[in-house]
């Protein structure tokens, strides 16, 4: 414990993010770092618990409870208090391959779990990882490890994301052959175009492919296995094949509903893929995405993803943008039914809504308690109504009554004489995924689960195809990034048992 006392004496503090304003006008990160004196201070708040359920990386009601890779986080506040920071990183690197990504999209279910969390603020886990990482590079200190021999196996990695990445860069410490496959023309799946650039820039993601490009990882993109390559073949040519393919296809409860055909549904994922990628190719200016640029513009679903959607729609320049939850509003505090070390199920606001905030007046919303705030709670949408020439013009809702379930068996009951017209040009569906693709796992003959999920015991990632193994959310379903680095380098470590007979993988 670097300051026995420091968790009396010091606060919490975070960086203050950039004015809302001022970054809607760019694609920046809008959170900088603390100086190192802060952080210093914020490093001295750890208490180097007897039991420090920040690394403990399990499930609590279906939910993570500290570091699902087992940061060894105690040990790095220390360093960082003791101004060790070298020393730091390696302990960092130790157990996380990519700390610049989770110090910056992870939710941090490690301080949800830490255990001055139970009555003081917790300790700031997540922002001193992104600032070791980040010095590291500024330092030099991060440079390429290359294998100490090569094993003269090879293994092919189908999904760039990062439980692909992860494996990859595992089983290529470990002496093997790795080549990854990514479809888009880009490497890094959700990390290069599902997450938009004020949350992680792009450049971050390149620096750290390039790293492993230096170490041997070789990548191919612009090649879809299972269309370009067969998955066959693929399977003939290597001696193992992970896959890493992410969870990607959209969930959309509103298939029957009346209007869903009309032109401006779109889901998420086309929305923030297309602009990123117009962004990375023109800076916008080839025009080839969804622009929300004065339209009228809903949200459906909460979470990273529709935050992300207001995130963007306002720096298009949108008229207006409302946010719809069907749930109701999470408590400002633990609730009695959510002790620690859950993950602390209470009310948020993410950056997202801080700028709509920022730009639009939502203090005359239906939902007072929100004073400010572009989100709408416990409001179901019924309708999406036509302008007569195929076009969306509008969503059609009733607002829900959760404590009383319908006789039908839903959880909530439609209160009648709530219903109301939005206006909309645009609704972007932000739902969540039901599972990965099926065209790789019916090629090779690999099982799936009851949720469409491809079959492989967590622990073993082994599907029942000798030699192919699954990691990350095409196994576990739509989950955090932290998890699927979790299982890209525990899939890495069965996946080098099963090549060499014996492992010594973490």
């Amino acid at each position: 414990m670097g300051k026995p006392t420091g968790f009396k004496e010091i606060a919490r503090k975070t960086p203050s993010e950039r004015d809302p304003l001022t970054r809607l006008k760019d694609w920046q990160e809008f959170a900088p770092q603390l100086p190192v004196v802060e952080l210093k201070n914020q490093g001295a708040r750890c208490m180097d618990c007897g039991v420090p359920f920040c690394h403990t990386g399990g499930l609590i009601a279906n939910m993570a409870a500290g570091c699902p890779v087992n940061n060894l986080i105690p040990e790095w506040n220390d360093l960082v208090y003791h101004d060790q920071w070298h020393e730091a990183l390696d302990r960092l690197h130790k157990t996380n391959n990519f700390p610049e990504f989770t110090g910056r999209v992870c939710p941090a279910p490690c301080e949800g779990s830490c255990v001055l969390g139970i009555n003081e603020p917790p300790v700031t886990i997540k922002n001193i990882e992104r600032s070791i990482i980040d010095r590291g590079f500024e330092e030099g200190w991060v440079k390429p490890r290359m294998p100490k021999q090569r094993t003269g196996k090879t293994v092919a990695v189908i999904g760039s994301g990062p439980a692909g990445l992860a494996a990859a860069d595992q089983l290529n410490q470990a002496g093997h052959e790795v080549t990854v496959y990514e479809r888009s023309d880009r490497i890094g799946g959700l990390l290069m175009y599902g997450i938009p650039n004020m949350k992680l820039e792009k450049p971050i993601v390149e620096r750290r492919i390039n790293l492993l490009k230096e170490e041997g990882i070789t990548f191919t993109t612009n090649t879809e296995i299972g269309k370009d390559i067969s998955a066959d073949e693929l399977r003939d040519k290597f001696d193992a094949v992970v896959l890493a393919t992410g969870s990607t296809v959209p969930n959309d409860f509103f298939a029957n509903t009346p209007g869903r055909q009309l032109k401006g549904i779109h889901h998420a994922m086309e929305f923030l893929h297309a602009n990123t990628k117009s962004l990375l190719d023109s800076n916008l200016e080839d025009g080839n995405y969804i622009s929300a640029k004065d339209k009228d513009v809903i949200v459906i679903g909460g979470g990273d993803t529709g935050n992300d959607c207001l995130g963007t729609s306002l720096r298009h320049g949108c008229k207006s943008l409302v946010n719809f939850e069907i749930v109701p509003q999470s408590p400002d505090e633990r609730a009695a039914n959510n002790p620690w070390p859950q993950w602390p199920r209470v009310h948020r606001v993410d950056y997202g809504h801080k700028e709509a905030a920022a730009v639009f007046d939502y203090s005359a919303n239906s939902n007072k308690s929100l004073q400010n705030d572009p989100r709408e709670y416990a409001i179901q949408t019924v309708e999406f109504l036509d302008d007569g020439n195929g076009n969306l013009r509008g969503v059609k809702t009733v607002q829900l009554d959760w404590s009383r379930p319908a006789k039908s068996g839903a959880p909530f009951t439609p209160i009648e004489g709530t219903e109301k017209e939005w206006p909309a040009d645009l609704v972007f569906l932000a739902l969540g995924f039901r599972g990965p693709e099926q065209t790789v796992a019916q090629q090779l003959g690999v099982e799936t689960d009851n949720r469409s999920n491809y079959q492989a015991e967590y622990g073993k990632y082994t599907t029942n195809v000798e030699g192919v193994f699954a990691a990350g959310d095409c196994r576990r379903g739509q989950s955090l990034i932290v998890w699927a680095i979790n299982e890209g380098r525990e899939a890495a470590r069965e996946c080098d048992r099963f090549l060499m007979g014996a492992t010594q993988l973490p």
